[in-house]
């Protein structure tokens, strides 16, 4: 019950809900309201797309199989968003991988490795791409911008023959339109996609992908032909390129570009999307200007900048998809807010020509509140995933042209409010404790090399140690287990056991395999940040909140709604019991206050930096528990860090400067002979090499193979580097089992730039998402490697 000068309201997740599904229901004469969504997630409310294709890949289901229940989720999508109003109705954002990937398809650019000989593109050539296969690796993934979601890295080169070999887009607009509904087909942006690729193999990495422009557009011309003669009225080109730091020849190629379709798209109307931060004035110039472009769509959650570009300079006639309801985060709109912020821009741009939209693709919030049993009504209350932000999409839209549901909007102010008062959102003595950092930048007092020294002599380690990165395979008897214990089907005392013989066979078979510095295989934790948030105050957790990180990997990521602390040891008890069962060193691991804050669902009621400090003093509080428990390698994950790297430069030093300094507090006070590593994956390091060396960390581990060995570019350009490091000598995302004559190869590239006494082996990341079958000989050939280098090394 909540306040309001002289009266009362009362409000349910109960009755919010209600008054979500009255406006979903909305009379079909309304449609003419201007609403638009960006993308939507495409796994599926109970995650039905992970499971078909995995039961694909496994070879239990068959092609057909897996392509109904790609069109029955496909299919519930489009209604759903129908049912609920929304105008513009995207298509081909769903995919079965990846819709980088599925633009390369499009284009025909495979890579030769995979033996493609022309004509429509498959299941066969398309997951070989994505997850490589018995013969050949996979092509490389990395961040989606500043987000978790990962897309696979088009690898093109001057040689490159494209053809049209996926008809993928006009099929689903056919498909969406079988079913009575007139979609718009969205595409990632011909410039935008070049920009995101990398050389293909043997072509110099000064090679220009723009030059390529002219060889893809016919492809792109092709395809919107086919759309035009199919029905298609509106197409979506999502250009987020945009929003970074852009130079005047990249500007210019959108220009070429957009003038070179503009016959083609001749009769439709054409959207170019931006999104996830504000868009550069040089580019805001670039985009209104693009020939035969009807409307533009900005991120202004994000992009609070572009609001002021727009109010100043908005092209007449032109349709604003005005991007209100945030993409990226799961909190309820502020409706009020967003109101007063559409009629603002109602009188720049016109009533006719202003679309309430997402901020960004759905994609990255979880799907549907309604599938949640866990949350209480009041954090409930505060919520929006994607299902319930179409509603809020429809609600603004519906406000705008006088048919605004006052209940929806007064409910909506209630939670709002009980968010903002809550006593579980405040703790005054974090709040302080975070305070009082400010002034310390937290080093270590001993150099690295000295350090290293005092560890050397106390961990007695053979030159080119091996470890792995935590997690071992979960098999699905430790994935019953578990979920036996919180159903409360089994005690404390069964659970206790049966997670010791897990660690007790992991444990058995790394001293079989001889590696030199151990791992606990992490089989009491569900993911690397839901374990520890389930433990820390100021952490709420879904059922079915389930994100799409690549392929058919989700994550469920934790919802940060208060002030962060750690009521008690969260490890210590895992990790000595591992530690006693054998003599070498066991690595107590931890995940990073960075990596904990962007894989979370962070509140948007403080800044970032002050909810990672938070996070941090937890995380000093467990390390300091675990080196007194006899742990003497910690191992703190920040494999999110360049993750949440800002994508304008401008801003790149402050967040580092916080980032990195948070990594500094979580160890600060240990001891000189604790050695502390951390990890980092699948990204691009080689522009923050100098952020990472300031965090100071014994030793790093850091994916390396499935990016072609880019990293260590760096250390051959001069970068000297101290402390221990273990590029990844194997990509541990793809089935491929490594020879142990291309770890060899790999580690000897490693040698060449690195001296023999800082470098570790070890595969790329976890082994959590592995088959055991496929584990055992990876690790095996990857420990003869590291012998029989020693071995020649000693001579």
């Amino acid at each position: 019950m909540i306040l309001f000068g002289s009266f009362r309201l009362c409000f349910t997740v109960k009755e919010r809900n209600s008054n979500l599904l009255q406006i979903s229901k909305v009379n079909l004469s309304i449609r003419s309201m201007a609403s638009h969504i960006v993308g939507y997630p495409r796994m599926g409310p109970k995650r039905e797309l992970k499971f078909a294709l995995e039961s694909f890949w496994d070879g239990k289901t068959t092609a057909e199989d897996l392509q109904k229940v790609s069109a029955d989720l496909r299919s519930s999508i489009w209604k759903q968003m129908s049912d609920a109003g929304i105008k513009y109705i995207p298509s081909n954002t769903f995919s079965h991988y990846d819709q980088v990937l599925d633009t390369t398809a499009m284009l025909g650019a495979v890579p030769p490795r995979y033996n493609w000989n022309g004509g429509e593109i498959g299941f066969d050539t398309y997951f070989s791409m994505a997850r490589g296969n018995a013969s050949v690796p996979a092509m490389e993934m990395t961040k989606w911008f500043d987000t978790n979601y990962h897309f696979i890295v088009p690898e093109l080169g001057p040689e490159v023959k494209f053809s049209y070999a996926s008809h993928k887009a006009v099929n689903e607009y056919k498909e969406a339109k079988a079913l009575g509904v007139d979609t718009v087909p969205v595409f990632v942006g011909p410039v935008s996609y070049l920009l995101l690729s990398k050389p293909a193999r043997g072509v110099e990495k000064t090679f220009d992908f723009l030059s390529l422009l002219d060889k893809i557009l016919p492809i792109y011309k092709e395809v919107i032909a086919e759309l035009k003669a199919a029905g298609a009225s509106w197409i979506q080109f999502d250009e987020a390129t945009l929003v970074k730091d852009l130079e005047p020849y990249q500007l210019e190629a959108f220009t070429k570009a957009y003038s070179d379709l503009e016959s083609t798209c001749s009769g439709l109307n054409v959207i170019v999307a931006t999104y996830f931060a504000d868009i550069p004035a040089d580019a805001f110039k670039t985009l209104t200007t693009l020939p035969g472009v009807t409307g533009y769509t900005f991120d202004l959650v994000r992009g609070e900048k572009t609001l002021e570009l727009i109010k100043s300079s908005f092209p007449s006639g032109k349709y604003l998809f005005a991007g209100v309801v945030d993409g990226r985060n799961i909190w309820a709109n502020d409706l009020a807010g967003s109101l007063s912020v559409l009629e603002s821009l109602e009188g720049i741009v016109g009533k006719d020509k202003l679309v309430v939209s997402t901020s960004s693709s759905l994609l990255h919030t979880a799907v549907d509140l309604v599938n949640e049993t866990k949350l209480d009504d009041e954090i409930k209350s505060w919520l929006a995933f994607a299902a319930q932000k179409v509603v809020e999409v429809n609600a603004l839209a519906k406000a705008l042209v006088g048919q605004k549901d006052e209940a929806f909007f007064a409910a909506n102010a209630a939670a709002l409010a009980s968010r903002k008062c809550s006593p579980r959102v405040n703790n005054e003595a974090v709040q302080k404790a975070a305070v009082a950092l400010r002034g310390n930048d937290h080093r270590r007092a001993t150099n690295v090399s000295a350090r290293l020294d005092a560890q050397q002599k106390k961990l007695n380690l053979p030159i080119l140690p091996t470890t792995t990165i935590g997690s071992f395979p979960q098999t699905i008897e430790l994935r019953r287990v578990r979920r036996e214990y919180k159903a409360k089907k089994i005690s404390e005392e069964e659970y206790v056991k049966a997670i010791k013989e897990e660690i007790f066979k992991v444990v058995q078979l790394q001293e079989e395999l001889d590696i030199d510095v151990l791992v606990h295989g992490e089989p009491e934790r569900n993911d690397m940040v839901e374990y520890f948030g389930e433990q820390l105050s100021g952490f709420a957790f879904t059922a079915n909140g389930w994100v799409q990180s690549y392929g058919s990997r989700c994550v469920k990521p934790p919802i940060i709604y208060g002030d962060v602390s750690r009521p008690k040891a969260m490890t210590v008890f895992w990790s000595t019991m591992a530690q006693e069962m054998t003599k070498r060193p066991m690595k107590g691991m931890l995940t990073g206050p960075v990596t904990i804050l962007n894989w979370s669902f962070v509140r948007n009621d403080q800044p970032r930096f002050e909810t990672c400090y938070q996070i941090a003093l937890a995380i000093k509080d467990e390390v300091e528990d675990l080196e007194k428990a006899g742990i003497t390698v910690i191992q703190i994950d920040e494999a999110a860090l360049r993750e949440g790297l800002p994508l304008r430069k401008a801003e790149h030093a402050f967040y580092l400067d916080w980032a990195v300094h948070s990594f500094r507090i979580t160890n600060v006070g240990v001891q000189d002979t604790t050695q502390i590593h951390t990890h980092m994956c699948y990204s691009n390091f080689n522009d923050i090499i100098h952020s990472i060396i300031d965090m100071d960390a014994d030793v790093i581990t850091i994916e390396n193979s499935r990016s072609d060995e880019k990293l260590l570019s760096v250390f051959r350009e001069g970068v000297k580097y101290g402390a221990g490091i273990g590029p990844g000598v194997y990509d541990i995302h793809s089935p491929r089992i490594p020879s142990m004559e291309e770890i060899h190869d790999r580690i000897n590239k490693m040698l060449a730039v690195l001296e023999t006494n800082i470098l570790w082996v070890n595969p790329d990341c976890g082994l959590k998402t592995r088959k055991y079958g496929e584990v055992k000989p990876a690790l095996e050939a990857m420990v003869t490697a590291a012998k029989k280098l020693r071995a020649e090394l000693a001579k």
